[in-house]
């Protein structure tokens, strides 16, 4: 390990799955040492997490990182989206962390709609409407289901607040991660009252929205961390406006994001508003925003599939009129939070290679049709994909984005891009850059770019055909909703 050129900073990327911690050069993007743990999360009708071990796996993964980490002077947390932790008056979890994944809020999501407005007057007012994923629907399933836990409750967090709160003793959180909740006005950039209010909900109990570039707090005490008392804390903010810090994004460049979630967006000055729902208004970490449309089935459920069909993610051949729609968790885009996986035009001659390329078409199907309506009037439409996430480094992942874009594709080489985000905010607070400006300064967005190749309409005219003809079964649900 070569000798660092300037101080040290510290990103983490508190995820579904893991937690990962970076140790970085805060002159030259050099990454000087990495950790990482493992969450569990529970399987079933809900998707649920002890906020608890999120702080642990930080530990665990900043020991990991050994002396380098103990020098670092500054910290932030990038984290999973729309999480709902309550809290009670000692700060101890009242309950699990209701996920971002957790779709057993999607009655009370189309009630709020019907009752705050409708979709047009929730895309005005918060720049999203909201789905199961959105953190104001799970607080309204748990006001429902346990009305005990609400009374329970003295604080109301997303998961990188609850560390970010841990480390300085405040409560915090950032516009990027604030947006997602679905009580955060875009307009005024405040915590919306009359939400609030049509929830039960105390803004007294929410954090205090810090502002890009301001310091959160400092490390209070540092507990078992490797951080001396006084580092800095930065804002942190939600993992997909840290990837887009990380990526150091401008104004109309796309990404595709492969993960555990599969996400399209790109920054913009301009703050969208979509009725629909397909998109999600989101605010930025720097002051612009983040129109986002995100899916719930990507990489793990095409590797579900594999597994059920005994091969090798790699081992696809091509498709011959086989349909694969991988809603294993329901979806949300397109807005099916009740389906389960569907296939159609099962023959004898298909193959089981076939099958998983039918899943790959159908995952990136999803994440492919949202893409003009992420984008604005200015982007330019024949630029590089930007693909990113776990998926991003796989052959059969990129050649399907490929097929069914008809675009070229870069890869960055830059790995843990939402830690990178947050380890760019954090230099930011040392250097008084913008977090962008420090993650271009580090040229994290390089990478090869693969050609691009004749747009598969048949596939993507079929796939549309088969959701289109199947919706009424997919909006059923299994259960016969």
């Amino acid at each position: 390990m070569s000798a660092a050129e300037g101080p040290l900073v510290v990103g983490v990327d508190t995820s579904t799955q893991s937690t990962k911690a970076l140790v970085v050069d805060a002159a030259t993007g050099q990454v000087v040492a990495s950790g990482q743990a493992p969450h569990t999360v529970t399987t079933g009708a809900g998707r649920e997490s002890d906020p608890r071990q999120w702080w642990g796996a930080l530990g665990e993964a900043l020991r990991q990182c050994g002396d380098a980490a103990r020098e670092a002077a500054a910290v932030s947390i990038g984290g999973q989206q729309h999480g709902l932790v309550t809290l009670d008056a000692r700060g101890e979890p009242v309950r699990p962390a209701l996920l971002w994944n957790d779709v057993r809020s999607a009655p009370q999501a189309r009630r709020l709609i019907d009752e705050l407005g409708g979709p047009k007057g929730w895309a005005e007012r918060t720049g999203s409407v909201p789905g199961a994923s959105f953190t104001v629907t799970k607080w309204a399933w748990l006001a429902e289901h346990e009305p005990e836990a609400i009374r329970a409750t003295k604080a109301v967090r997303l998961p990188h607040d609850y560390l970010t709160e841990r480390l300085t003793g405040q409560g915090t959180t950032d516009r990027g991660d604030a947006s997602g909740t679905g009580w955060w006005a875009a307009g005024t950039e405040a915590y919306d009252e009359e939400t609030l209010a049509h929830v039960g909900l105390d803004s007294a109990l929410l954090p205090r929205v810090v502002r890009p570039g301001e310091v959160a707090g400092t490390v209070r005490d540092p507990h078992d961390l490797p951080f001396s008392k006084g580092t800095l804390v930065a804002p942190g903010t939600g993992d997909n406006a840290a990837a887009a810090l990380g990526l150091g994004l401008r104004p109309g460049v796309p990404a595709l994001s492969l993960g555990t979630s599969g996400t399209v967006y790109a920054v913009s000055t301009r703050r969208a508003a979509d009725p629909t729902g397909t998109v999600a208004g989101f605010a930025d970490a720097q002051g612009d925003w983040l129109p986002l449309a995100c899916t719930l089935n990507c990489t793990l459920a095409v590797d579900r599939l594999a597994s059920l069909l005994g091969l090798d993610r790699e081992a696809v051949e091509p498709t011959s009129g086989v349909t694969l729609l991988p809603y294993l968790d329901g979806e949300r885009t397109p807005n099916l939070p009740n389906a389960s996986g569907l296939l159609h035009g099962l023959r004898h001659d298909t193959t089981a290679g076939q099958l998983l390329q039918a899943a790959y078409d159908g995952a990136v199907h999803a994440l492919l049709g949202a893409l003009d309506l992420v984008l604005d009037e200015e982007a330019d439409r024949s630029a590089p994909l930007l693909l990113i996430g776990g998926g991003a480094r796989g052959g059969a992942w990129q050649q399907t984005v490929r097929r069914l874009s008809g675009r070229p594709v870069r890869i960055p080489e830059a790995r843990e891009l939402v830690a990178l985000g947050a380890a760019a905010q954090a230099a930011g607070l040392l250097t008084g850059e913008d977090a962008s400006a420090v993650a271009r300064r580090w040229n994290t967005a390089a990478g090869p770019v693969l050609d691009p190749v004749e747009r598969d309409e048949a596939t993507l005219a079929r796939i549309s055909r088969v959701l289109s003809d199947a919706a009424p079964l997919l909006e059923r649900g299994d259960d016969g909703r």
